[in-house]
C-alpha cells in the first residue's frame, strides 16, 4: 500500500490497484454517507475490498478442499484398505498412525499457512479499509490528514 502523493493526502492505494482505498467523504462531488450502514455497502462495493475478499478466498479455499481431500482419503483408506493402514512400520508403529499424526501434523502446519498468509497478505489492507470506515461512522467526515501506516510485524 501507498499513500497518494497526488491529490488527497487521506487517499491508500493497494499496490497494483489503480482504484484509491479511500473514505467516501473524500471522493469528489460527493456527500459523506452518515449512515453507517451506506458506508459499509459502499466498501462492500470497492475494488479494495474485492480485492481482500479475493485473497481470503484465494488461499482459504483450495487449502480447505485440499485438507479435506486428504483427511477424507485417510478415511477411505481406513475403512477399505484394513491391512494397509495395519502394517508395521517400525515397532508398533504401523501406517495408519503416521498417517493420523500426518493429520495432525498438517493440521498445525495449515493454521501456521493461514496466520503467515493473513498478516502479510490481507491484514495490512483490511486494516485501510477499517480506518476509513471509522473515519466515516465514528468522526464523520474528515477533509485530509494522513492515513496511518499498516502494522507490519516482521516474524
Amino acid at each position: 500500500m501507498e499513500n497518494d502523493d497526488e491529490g488527497d493526502a487521506g487517499t491508500v492505494r493497494l499496490k497494483g490497484d489503480p482504484t484509491p482505498c479511500e473514505p467516501p467523504a473524500h471522493r469528489e462531488g460527493r456527500e459523506a454517507a452518515r449512515d453507517p450502514s451506506g458506508v459499509y455497502r459502499e466498501v462492500q462495493r470497492s475494488a479494495a475490498f474485492r480485492e481482500v475478499r479475493g485473497r481470503y478466498r484465494g488461499f482459504a479455499f483450495p487449502v480447505t478442499v485440499a485438507f479435506l481431500g486428504w483427511y477424507f482419503g485417510y478415511l477411505v483408506l481406513a475403512t477399505t484398505a484394513p491391512a494397509l493402514m495395519a502394517r508395521p512400520v517400525a515397532g508398533a508403529l504401523n501406517v495408519a498412525m503416521l498417517l493420523g499424526l500426518g493429520q495432525f501434523a498438517t493440521t498445525f502446519l495449515l493454521t501456521w499457512a493461514y496466520a503467515r498468509h493473513a498478516r502479510l497478505r490481507r491484514d495490512p489492507a483490511a486494516l485501510e479499509l477499517r480506518w476509513a470506515v471509522a473515519l466515516e461512522t465514528r468522526q464523520g467526515p474528515r477533509t485530509g490528514g494522513p492515513v496511518p501506516p499498516a502494522r507490519r510485524e516482521a516474524r
